[in-house]
């Protein structure tokens, strides 16, 4: 089993809902919902013309290859309605994989760690509550110093880890 870390994020409709509902598509014996991340409320990336989208992470146990999540993952974005549109718009649900283990994988439809994690505060914030002392495979510097070295970007913590419970 890999320790993968996802990032989710929704600013559109019901958006704590979207969050929850892609959580408990998730979970499965083969994808294993570990711990999750507060929810976040934070400004747009880009697009700032938008509403804030609400972000979390969440630790997952897999035995999945990274291309068979990755599918999964668009699978469930597409069960609830994402529809892919303009770059850096309005999401119904996003679902990234952040980290897979300490892999670094680069295809074409996958790159993980995240090619802009470390530039994102909707991903430090609760990646650095979650796993504070974990290491960037590339950088290899851990997400607290990640974070304590990232400017702008407003985030506030919107609903503690409670929020979600984890599927045994």
């Amino acid at each position: 089993m890999k320790t993968v870390y996802l990032s989710l994020g929704s600013n559109v409709g019901d958006r704590e809902q979207m969050l929850r509902g892609a959580l408990d598509e998730l979970a499965s014996p083969e994808a294993r919902i570990v711990r999750v991340s507060s929810i976040y409320e934070t400004e747009p990336v880009g697009r700032r013309s938008q509403r804030w989208f609400l972000n979390a992470v969440a630790e997952v146990q897999t035995d999945l290859f990274p291309v068979q999540l990755l599918n999964r993952i668009q699978r469930i974005e597409l069960q609830l309605g994402r529809k892919r549109g303009v770059d850096q718009g309005p999401r119904l649900i996003d679902i990234d994989i952040l980290f897979f283990g300490s892999f670094v994988i680069r295809t074409e439809r996958l790159a993980t760690p995240h090619p802009r994690a470390e530039e994102r505060r909707f991903v430090l914030a609760p990646m650095a509550e979650l796993a504070p002392e974990y290491r960037h495979p590339v950088s290899h510097r851990t997400m607290r110093e990640l974070l304590g070295g990232l400017s702008g970007q407003e985030a506030r913590k919107v609903l503690p880890p409670s929020w979600y419970t984890p599927v045994e």
